[in-house]
């Protein structure tokens, strides 16, 4: 199987300019929300805080919309979800089955170890927290599934 492998720094240089200020608060007011080239169209992104392209600790928050999907895909670094609101499914595999996944509600938790084949749908309008120690970036299993590609 042939894998296409997103350099760590893409999806960094993608999200860098929207983080949020150096302060320890941030307000949802101060995000600076914007569409990653390494997902499908509709979802968006933003900084929290850290630097996910370093190896420093950051906080990312996604926004996606109802029916929204990842592909099977893996990270280089441990993944930390929590959602904020709304209905995560998270299945684990090569083969994206919409069947084979578990409902995460809001206030829920998952863990995706580095490496890890896994993928996601929303049945409504999501936002997610995902936490790591960078850097990171995505690998989708089918190159063809990358939305770069498209």
């Amino acid at each position: 199987m042939i894998r296409i492998s997103l350099l760590a720094g893409s999806l960094a240089l993608v999200l860098l300019p929207l983080a949020a200020g150096a302060g320890d608060a941030v307000l949802p007011d101060q995000l600076k929300w914007s569409a990653p080239a390494t997902l499908m169209k509709g979802a968006e992104v933003a900084v929290v805080s850290g630097d996910p392209s370093k190896e420093t600790p950051y906080v990312i928050r996604m926004r996606l919309p109802d029916g929204f999907k990842i592909l099977p895909h893996t990270h280089p670094n441990d993944e930390s979800v929590t959602v904020l609101s709304g209905m995560l499914h998270t299945g684990m595999g090569d083969t994206f089955d919409e069947k084979a996944t578990e409902p995460v509600g809001p206030g829920g938790f998952v863990k995706r170890p580095k490496g890890m084949a896994h993928f996601i749908w929303v049945s409504e309008d999501t936002i997610l927290q995902l936490h790591g120690v960078g850097p990171t970036g995505i690998t989708y299993v089918n190159p063809a599934d990358d939305p770069r590609k498209k």
